[in-house]
C-alpha cells in the first residue's frame, strides 16, 4: 500500500472492525471514503484479502456505484441535483454552465484541487428547481449567474 503511515493504519483498523459484518464490503468502503475522502487503489488487495475476495470483484463494486471515489476530492465539492423535478426546471443547462465554468466533469476535480463535481439525485428542494450544495450550504433556484458569485466567493475564502 503506498499510503502514508497514518492512513495506511486507519485502513487496516477500518476493516479490521467490520470484516466480520455480513455483507461488510460495503460498509469498510464507506468506512474508508469516510475517512479518507476517497477509496486509493491501493487499499484494494488488502480489503479483497480480508474479505477472501478477488481485487476485480472489490473494484467492480467501487465502479458500480458513483458514490465512490477513487481519486482524492477537491476542497470544496459542488452537488448538482439531477432528479425530475430540477430537470424540469433547468439542470441540464445549469449541469453544462458549471462544467464549463470549472472546466470539469462529474466525478472530476480542478487541476489546482479546489473544486469536485459530482451529480446527486435529489436535494430535497425540488420546489426551488433547480437546486445544487456547496460544500455543506444548499441553493434553491440556482441560475448561473447565481453558480459564478457562490463559486467566486468560495474561490476568494480559499
Amino acid at each position: 500500500m503506498t499510503e502514508s503511515g497514518a492512513s495506511h493504519a486507519e485502513v487496516h483498523d477500518i476493516i479490521a472492525k467490520l470484516k466480520d459484518l455480513p455483507g461488510a464490503l460495503l460498509p469498510i468502503l464507506h468506512g474508508i471514503q469516510d475517512k479518507l475522502g476517497y477509496i486509493p487503489a491501493a487499499t484494494v488487495p488488502d480489503i479483497a484479502k480480508a474479505l477472501n475476495l478477488s481485487r476485480a470483484e472489490v473494484h467492480g463494486v467501487i465502479s458500480f456505484y458513483h458514490y465512490f471515489r477513487e481519486t482524492p476530492p477537491g476542497k470544496t465539492t459542488v452537488h448538482i441535483c439531477r432528479a425530475e423535478s430540477c430537470q424540469a426546471m433547468g439542470s441540464r443547462q445549469l449541469e453544462a454552465h458549471v462544467k464549463n465554468r470549472l472546466g470539469i466533469d462529474y466525478h472530476e476535480t480542478t487541476a489546482d484541487g479546489a473544486f469536485s463535481l459530482e451529480p446527486v439525485y435529489c436535494l430535497g428542494l425540488c420546489a426551488a428547481s433547480p437546486s445544487m450544495q456547496i460544500g455543506e450550504q444548499l441553493y434553491g433556484r440556482v441560475s448561473a449567474d447565481l453558480f459564478d458569485c457562490v463559486i467566486k466567493s468560495e474561490e476568494v475564502s480559499a
